[in-house]
């Protein structure tokens, strides 16, 4: 058993704080831009595309504010919309944290969606690119959770259960290392695995990611604690786990109808 006692601040300045989330935001972009633009290379004729390659840049700051907004509008309107509606003033102060994962995907559909139609190329294209490389993002973005002590997992007697002190004194599943190993690693290994078969056919990442991330997302339910201002809906679900139902059922009918988005 472990006591967690990890301090969420890398470095303390005075004027200047640096946050393990932070890191773990700036390093997940920096992997998923360098690799994105490798498996473009290696995988893609660009040519037949009609892809520059050097856009990928420009894709990256398209994908940074679109999980911004998309994460604190998702996070306001799917977790904690009557506290925002009464604080208004609240909506920006983003290092306060409040952000959602499945806003972030939205916005990140959106946003590759406007960037792929103004730079006339094709949308499955460029988020199966970004289905492939956004686990890394997710792990270390778990990884980060877990040293801010936050989404912690219910109650539990394993032998390798953390006791969250900022929480209580009791032992607890460490979830958001379950997190950033099925959403992270497994769900790279799989994404990847897609991309690299022989049968690989566009929008088969994008779609299959919405379905994987959606599963492993309800796994991951089960050991974490709901929100302690929503609970569970009908006694029975958390909010994860409606939006990644949700979130499942959208992934297979893209997989069906990829077609039509191209």
């Amino acid at each position: 058993m472990y006591t967690h006692n990890l301090d969420p601040v890398l470095f303390n300045f005075g004027i200047l704080i640096i946050r393990w989330y932070s890191i773990a935001y700036i390093l997940g972009i920096l992997i998923g831009w360098w690799l994105g633009k490798k498996i473009i290379l290696y995988k893609f004729n660009v040519n037949d595309l009609n892809f520059n390659i050097k856009e990928f840049d420009n894709l990256i700051t398209y994908l940074i504010i679109s999980i911004l907004i998309g994460g604190r509008i998702g996070y306001i309107l799917f977790y904690n919309f009557s506290y925002y509606f009464s604080n208004p003033v609240d909506i920006i102060k983003i290092w306060e944290g409040g952000m959602s994962f499945h806003g972030a995907l939205i916005g990140i559909i959106f946003g590759t969606y406007f960037f792929a139609k103004k730079k006339k190329v094709q949308t499955l294209f460029l988020l199966d690119i970004v289905a492939c490389v956004s686990p890394i993002g997710i792990f270390f973005g778990r990884i980060a959770n877990f040293i801010n002590g936050e989404l912690v997992g219910k109650t539990t007697d394993v032998y390798w259960a953390v006791i969250f002190p900022n929480i209580d004194n009791f032992p607890r599943h460490p979830s958001q290392l379950y997190e950033a190993i099925l959403e992270g690693l497994v769900l790279f290994l799989l994404m990847n695995l897609i991309l690299i078969n022989k049968n690989y056919k566009l929008g088969n990442c994008s779609s299959m990611f919405l379905i994987f991330y959606g599963f492993f997302r309800i796994i991951s339910e089960f050991f974490r604690e709901p929100d302690a201002h929503l609970g569970y809906f009908f006694n029975l679900v958390s909010m994860g786990t409606i939006l990644s139902v949700i979130m499942m059922i959208v992934g297979a009918i893209f997989l069906v109808k990829k077609n039509d988005f191209k």
